[in-house]
């Protein structure tokens, strides 16, 4: 069985866990809230694994949209589906501005660029009225998709989340194997080279860049509706990390590597003085039930041991020892 096959069956029975995730005991908002992540460490990744950069502003299209379309759905009146799009259309924006503004830099000079605009965007947030400042935006209500699907239905919320999630994702894989995506691959690999081919290698990393930010902007729309408020973190730079460590973690440049270290990082967060607990009361070290308070320290040791013992990531890793495996086994002779 070759690779292509396997990574098929593997998003198949992911699909199919997805699926039948609601009647196997998961918590919907739980599993809503880790399938907003993982679309914003996929539309990260189609910046930072395909095209080589570096974004420390990612937030600013997260948090933008979120607030954007939380304004638009308890204010203005507009319907879940519109608040999504406007959301989108949002992050696209931000990304076309911030782009135009960062593009011609590259490397740390690009990174930093991204990382002031989007603290620029952070303070914004802090002053204006309809933020709700530190307390952020609240009251969201779901709505009715098309005005006949009930979306205060758990379930149905779920259901939602999850086709938008995965015809996200099959966009971007579609843009990855796409000619496009491999002129941006080319791009990463050698940018000069791909210059005296004669590509606009800046219109081709701008377009990727709006594209990664619509796509993150999306997933802090549907965010917003999921949870029915957005805050002051989802457009801090802590945001911005926390989406380069899922990426870094699970997997930099492979199409399943952000969906497992958003899950990873996720679980974490929310489980972690869960676990302190469990630790505490088997041992009878108290100090375990700490851990919940400490949870940034617990994830930045097992990004440090991560990077230390799998330098691919863990998806990468993975990929690699099947590879591996693969080219031996059409190497051996036939007995």
């Amino acid at each position: 069985m070759n690779s292509r096959n396997t990574r098929a069956i593997g998003y198949g029975l992911l699909l199919l866990a997805l699926l039948a995730a609601p009647f196997l005991g998961a918590y919907p908002v739980f599993a809503m809230k880790l399938m907003c992540f993982a679309l914003f460490a996929s539309a990260f990744n189609l910046l930072l694994g395909y095209t080589g950069l570096l974004s420390f502003g990612h937030a600013a299209f997260l948090g933008g949209a979120a607030y954007l379309a939380g304004h638009a759905i308890k204010v203005w009146g507009l319907t879940p589906e519109l608040g999504l799009l406007l959301g989108s259309a949002g992050g696209a924006l931000l990304g076309l501005l911030f782009g135009w503004l960062a593009i011609r830099r590259q490397g740390i000079y690009f990174s930093m660029i991204t990382l002031a605009l989007a603290q620029m965007l952070f303070f914004a947030c802090v002053q204006a009225p309809f933020t709700g400042g530190e307390d952020g935006l609240q009251g969201v209500p779901r709505g009715k998709l098309f005005g006949l699907i009930d979306l205060h239905s758990d379930l149905a919320m779920y259901y939602l989340v999850l086709v938008i999630v995965v015809l996200a994702f099959l966009l971007i894989v579609r843009t990855i194997h796409s000619p496009f995506g491999q002129v941006l691959k080319g791009i990463k690999e050698n940018e000069p080279r791909a210059i005296s081919l004669g590509y606009d290698t800046h219109r081709f990393k701008l377009l990727a860049f709006v594209l990664s930010a619509a796509l993150a902007g999306l997933a802090g729309a549907l965010k917003t509706l999921v949870l029915g408020f957005a805050t002051l973190s989802d457009v801090h730079w802590t945001a911005s990390g926390q989406v380069i460590l899922m990426t870094l973690l699970g997997g930099l440049g492979t199409l399943s590597g952000p969906l497992v270290g958003a899950a990873v990082v996720v679980l974490l967060e929310n489980k972690i003085g869960e676990f302190g607990n469990l630790l505490a009361a088997l041992s009878h070290v108290q100090w375990f039930r700490t851990l919940g308070e400490s949870v940034t320290m617990v994830t930045g040791l097992i990004f440090v041991v991560c990077v230390l013992a799998f330098r691919r990531g863990i998806m990468g890793e993975i990929s690699a020892w099947l590879a591996r495996r693969h080219a031996r086994g059409v190497s051996s002779p036939p007995h």
